[in-house]
């Protein structure tokens, strides 16, 4: 293993055993949960005006939470806009498995591309967010 997939290895492992973004949100303007019934994930996420903070609930596997972690300490205080550029910059990497300087610690996941059945527990919390995101667009016009 080279040293950045050790490197990887232990920010995944880290982030899923100690979430920083884990919790709810007091007050918050959107909600969803996401489900993957092929391995048990579930997430309820918690979002706080167009993704100012977002905490997470989470029940999974180590990719999912740490995923979902990594996600929220990145879309901080992000718009809309920035927060779906992320997104796809996400889903690329996960495609290719080639890091993008863009999204930071979340290049952790790079190597989730080469497990395909584990795509689904990579991408779970983005599309929890998505629909957060959506939910509070509806609410807000």
């Amino acid at each position: 293993m080279t040293d950045i997939a050790e490197l990887y290895q232990a920010l995944i492992m880290d982030r899923s055993r100690k979430p920083r973004f884990a919790g709810r949100l007091e007050v918050f303007d959107a909600e969803a949960t996401g489900d993957n019934p092929m391995c048990g994930d579930r997430i309820h996420l918690f979002l706080q005006r167009d993704g100012a903070k977002v905490l997470h609930e989470s029940r999974g596997c180590a990719i999912m939470t740490a995923s979902a972690d990594l996600m929220a300490e990145a879309v901080a205080n992000k718009s809309p806009k920035e927060i779906q550029s992320l997104h796809e910059a996400f889903e690329d990497m996960l495609k290719t498995g080639k890091p993008d300087p863009a999204l930071g610690d979340l290049n952790a996941l790079s190597g989730v591309s080469e497990y395909r059945s584990r795509i689904r527990c990579a991408t779970l919390p983005w599309s929890a967010l998505a629909e957060a995101l959506k939910e509070e667009q509806q609410k807000n016009g």
